[in-house]
């Protein structure tokens, strides 16, 4: 009886996830603190005007972030990886025990590791890969991960900026604005804290209130802060 072949799905795209995350809960969380802070003293022109600038420069400042990070580490891994192929040439025995030392942990006897090693030995790149990946954790970055992680986080957070500005686009009077604006800012940080849940493995409706908290909190803040300094 032929037997349905088995295939492993596997997510493998947390980096991206990763950076639209980061860029998309700052977009959402700061304009919309922003707007509403803003809403308190001033009518929407003026509030438009101001996330339209806040979010140029957040986008400018989170995807050089998000570059200088990736660079960082591509810059790690490439010192690591030239101190490990120093390091199997000027200090094999060395390399040999914390090969044996890994190899052990995961179950194998002395005795299974010895053939093992010696394999590793006479292919130095592979031993080299093998020690990057089970003694540091390290996994060679992508060539282009740097400029492919800021063009994330900046379009996210572009994309994240816009929402609780949209109502203000349309209503002149930034307190009527303001509603619709939480609204819809709220709304979006649910379903965005829903999806971020579901693709970190967090329970997705808890992720989506957390989420919902943050911002609401925030642009509360904001506005109450405003509120204050304008009585």
């Amino acid at each position: 009886m032929p037997q349905t072949p088995h295939i492993e799905k596997h997510f493998t795209a947390s980096e991206t996830v990763r950076d639209i995350v980061i860029g998309m809960s700052d977009g959402l969380t700061v304009p919309f603190a922003l707007a509403a802070g803003l809403s308190a003293v001033a009518n929407s022109n003026v509030v438009v005007l101001a996330g339209l600038a806040e979010i140029a420069a957040g986008s400018i400042a989170m995807g050089l972030g998000g570059y200088l990070a990736a660079r960082s580490d591509a810059e790690h891994f490439e010192n690591e990886r030239l101190r490990e192929e120093d390091e199997i040439v000027t200090k094999k025995d060395f390399e040999i025990r914390e090969t044996e030392e890994i190899l052990t942990s995961y179950g194998l006897t002395k005795k299974e590791s010895k053939p093992v090693i010696q394999a590793l030995m006479k292919r130095p790149k592979d031993w080299v890969d093998f020690m990057m990946r089970f003694e540091l954790g390290l996994e060679e970055p992508h060539p282009a991960r740097a400029v492919t992680s800021a063009a994330t986080i900046a379009f996210s957070y572009i994309a994240g900026g816009f929402i609780p500005l949209s109502p203000y686009f349309f209503i002149p009077h930034a307190t009527q604005a303001m509603p619709y604006s939480v609204s819809v800012t709220l709304l979006a940080l649910g379903v965005f804290g829903y999806i971020k849940g579901s693709f970190t493995g967090t329970r997705p409706l808890l992720a989506a209130f957390q989420t919902m908290l943050i911002g609401g909190l925030a642009a509360s803040a904001a506005f109450t802060i405003a509120w204050l300094i304008d009585k």
